[in-house]
């Protein structure tokens, strides 16, 4: 892994360095994100402690600046699904015989907008993407158990969203989990 020399000059660069580079990204983006940024920032160092100049804060700096910009582009992406979710939800339905289809969709859509990303990919991942519980755990992360946890808990929060959506549990709300139950794959 690394010597002991690496690891007393990283202690030092931490203790030295730290308050800085957490004020510099404080001052960025909030006191809320900024212990994040700054922790990430200092696991960049430590994996490429042989990499720091002899000047370490204008690196560090750097590094942080990075891990901001992707913090904001990452936000931008998620802010950009939201907006589509709920632009898609807010058509019009059409007349017809399909009108309590596209009302239930669009009542659907409205509803996994107003629920946090992580519950939307979850539920997007099993249902739009028909993806297994095994691999959808693998793309998020986490075990196949802890995975069934986390949709469990998003599809309540997404049945509490429909029921607020519609004012009174109706026929989407009553149908939503069979919408996002994760499907068997076919054995061969």
């Amino acid at each position: 892994m690394s010597d002991p020399e690496d690891a007393a000059r990283f202690t030092a660069i931490y203790d030295a360095y730290h308050p800085r580079v957490h004020a510099y990204v404080v001052s960025r983006v909030g006191a809320q994100a900024a212990e994040e940024i700054t922790s990430e920032a200092f696991c960049v160092a430590w994996r490429r402690i042989r990499d720091l100049p002899d000047e370490p804060l204008p690196w560090l700096f750097g590094i942080a600046r990075n891990l901001l910009r992707e913090s904001y582009r990452a936000r931008g992406r998620q802010d950009a699904l939201a907006r589509e979710l709920r632009t898609w939800a807010a058509g019009q339905p059409p007349a017809g015989d399909v009108a309590e289809a596209v009302a239930e969709r669009a009542g659907m859509l409205r509803a996994l907008a107003a629920l946090p990303d992580r519950d939307r990919e979850l539920l997007t991942l099993v249902a739009w993407h028909e993806l297994s519980p095994d691999e959808a755990a693998t793309v998020v992360g986490c075990s196949k158990a802890a995975f069934y946890v986390r949709l469990h808990r998003a599809r309540r929060r997404l049945e509490r969203a429909l029921a607020a959506e519609s004012r009174a549990p109706g026929p989407v709300a009553a149908r939503a989990p069979s919408m996002i139950t994760p499907k068997k794959k076919a054995v061969r």
